[in-house]
């Protein structure tokens, strides 16, 4: 299946109707039952017959495409009335979400801090799944000396943009070890690509980037790994499953159905590594042993427990409202639903 990539005139409109939000009234006459009908399904959300999927081209999400490749959400949906996937590839989790916001994506595979943001902001969605930690490294120029975060002081670092996992990480770290991100280093915010581009160029001094891309930078001899995102946070959640509200509302028995064939590709890409590398490539184009050195030296660990990750993503709310990134705080109910995950087990 063909990557359905966002162009430029539709991230302008994403960008626009992202932030439009509709308040509705309700009166407080209805009785308990006329407040049920109104929140039954239509006959058109009962028919939901294509899904679509936002993910990013990174080992911290290989078990979107192999899930999808080997056909495992599709055992799953079969008898739900849903005929197809549509995937589109995001560079970042940001305008991932922008794309959400705007009604255009109904699941997403994404970092969970641009999740919290966007919650923040007015997004209808909840976390229904974990589906990594750790996995990304801190690269610095080979000819930079390195003994301690005091040594990056005055560097230019290149990383995901404001409200992003590595962003938030990467300002968080550097404060704890006493060093102001916004004037005793100057932090590029850029998509994977330019990033490493950039790096490559000798146009920033380092990168903080998930996999695969600092084995591309590394196999360049530009530079090395100096820290992974496991010792600034030990076991923290990266990536994790979301299903937008109208989804989780309209169409529970989808959301069930896609949330198995999740669990089905994660425990797959667990067992069978160097296929699933395999497929990421042909999806995403990276190269293939590039993803498979990634495997071998990332941090990461695939999951797909919300358990598991939830810890570390309420600890990401603090975070960011720290940094400012919240308009208003969001609270446990408005980040995780594990409704879904629990009847599963």
């Amino acid at each position: 299946m063909m990557n359905k990539h966002v162009h430029l005139l539709t991230l302008i409109c994403v960008l626009i109707l992202g932030f439009v939000f509709i308040a509705g009234c309700t009166d407080t006459s209805e009785t308990e039952e006329t407040k049920e009908l109104t929140v039954a399904p239509s006959d058109a959300a009962a028919n939901k017959q294509i899904l679509r999927v936002g993910y990013q081209p990174s080992t911290h999400q290989i078990a979107f495409t192999t899930a999808l490749d080997k056909g495992f959400y599709m055992d799953e949906l079969k008898n739900t009335g849903v005929s197809s996937i549509v995937e589109y590839q995001f560079g970042s989790g940001a305008p991932e979400m922008q794309a959400m916001m705007a009604g255009e994506l109904d699941f997403a595979y994404v970092g969970s801090p641009p999740f919290i943001t966007a919650v923040s902001n007015g997004l209808g969605g909840k976390i229904i799944a974990g589906v990594q930690t750790q996995g990304s490294d801190l690269v610095l120029r080979n000819d930079a000396p390195y003994e301690s975060p005091e040594d990056l002081k005055g560097l230019r670092i290149a990383t995901f943009t404001a409200g992003t996992i590595q962003d938030t990480m990467l300002r968080d770290w550097l404060s704890s070890h006493g060093i102001n991100p916004d004037t005793e280093v100057e932090i590029s915010g850029m998509g994977p690509g330019d990033a490493t581009s950039a790096m490559l160029a000798g146009k920033v001094d380092a990168v903080f980037l998930p996999h695969p891309s600092p084995v591309t930078i590394t196999d360049a001899g530009i530079g090395r790994i100096i820290v992974q995102s496991g010792e600034m946070m030990a076991d923290h959640a990266c990536c994790v499953l979301v299903a937008s509200d109208n989804m989780i509302q309209n169409h529970p028995e989808v959301v069930a159905a896609f949330l198995k064939g999740h669990m089905v590709g994660t425990d797959y890409s667990i067992e069978h590594p160097e296929e699933s590398a395999t497929i990421m490539s042909a999806y995403t184009g990276q190269e293939e042993d590039v993803i498979r050195r990634s495997l071998e030296v990332w941090d990461g660990a695939w999951v797909s427990s919300p358990y598991v990750v939830h810890p570390s993503v309420m600890q990401y709310v603090d975070m960011q409202e720290a940094l400012g990134y919240l308009t208003q705080r969001v609270d446990d109910n408005q980040v995780f639903d594990m409704t879904f995950w629990d009847s599963i087990q």
